[in-house]
């Protein structure tokens, strides 16, 4: 039976998280044409779509979601067997992120120089698709969620503060709103993961209902802050990772609404796995940096 390349595995999971062929090549560092000529490869290995084209990208076909989850259970097998075999390799010491791809997009890329530059000698491996199983030779697994993870050791990392956003073309288009009332005269896009942030926001403000034709749900939380970039409509999206987007203009904060968040995302380690020597560093070094980030702009830390 032929199978398609790890490659191509990766690819069909990129185009699944970024939404768009230009996206998924630059965070695979291909070309676009490698990039569609790998996912025509898999479609004709297959004998299925798994992809349709739409005005906000790439969204899966039914096959394509069963697909995109099987990449994603072979990538994650493939990147136990990395982290487990990084063991027998040198006396180099090894930190192992298990990082949610939204963090690592819009967090940690920008940022990870800060640590790799004071601790030089320390080998710091990113692993995206770990299974469960894999967990347990994860150093530290940043997740979302209200902070209970049992045998785990859980710290607030960021995300709490939640805001209403739009681009300025879908607030004019759509008359603007001077009520958080106006809200249910567009179009709000949805993560599945995180769907009643909505019905969190209506239950802070006094409720609304919004049928289920005027939503959009998108696989990836990428896919929704770049919807709403786009014009596709409105979004619910923690504060700290839109702040370039906020300060461009890009994306505007309607009358300041939002809420505060019991899910968010966290930093954890194992309770068997002491925080000490190179993990020590990495969690208080990591802890600052998201506290920093989330300071409201112009404040100075002490």
């Amino acid at each position: 039976m032929h199978l398609p390349s790890t490659t191509a595995l990766r690819v069909i999971a990129a185009l699944a998280q970024h939404g768009t062929v230009s996206a998924a090549a630059v965070a695979l560092s291909l070309t676009q044409s490698a990039v569609s000529k790998q996912l025509k490869a898999v479609e004709a290995l297959i004998g299925l779509t798994l992809f349709n084209r739409a005005r906000h990208g790439l969204v899966p076909t039914e096959a394509g979601i069963v697909y995109i989850e099987q990449a994603r259970v072979a990538l994650g097998a493939l990147e136990t067997a990395a982290v487990r075999t990084a063991r027998l390799r040198g006396s180099r010491p090894v930190l192992r992120l298990h990082v949610l791809p939204i963090l690592g997009d819009r967090w940690f890329m920008q940022r990870l120089i800060g640590f790799t530059d004071q601790h030089p000698d320390v080998d710091v491996q990113f692993v995206t698709y770990a299974s469960r199983e894999a967990h347990r030779d994860v150093d530290v697994v940043f997740r979302f969620g209200e902070g209970q993870w049992p045998g785990w050791n859980a710290d607030y990392f960021l995300g709490r503060d939640v805001v209403l956003v739009g681009a300025p073309m879908t607030l004019d288009r759509g008359g603007g709103i001077a009520d958080w009332r106006d809200i249910a005269r567009f179009r709000l896009l949805v993560h599945p993961q995180t769907p009643l942030h909505w019905d969190r926001l209506f239950a802070q403000y006094g409720g609304l209902d919004i049928p289920p034709e005027q939503t959009i749900t998108l696989s990836y939380y990428a896919l929704v802050i770049r919807g709403a970039i786009g014009g596709q409509g409105l979004a619910l999206v923690p504060r700290t990772l839109i702040t370039r987007e906020l300060a461009a203009g890009e994306l505007v904060n309607p009358l300041g609404i939002g809420f505060e968040s019991q899910n968010c995302y966290w930093l954890t380690t194992p309770n068997e796995r002491p925080r000490e020597g190179v993990l020590k560093h990495f969690c208080v070094w990591a802890l600052a940096e998201a506290a920093r980030s989330e300071m409201p702009q112009g404040a100075v830390s002490s």
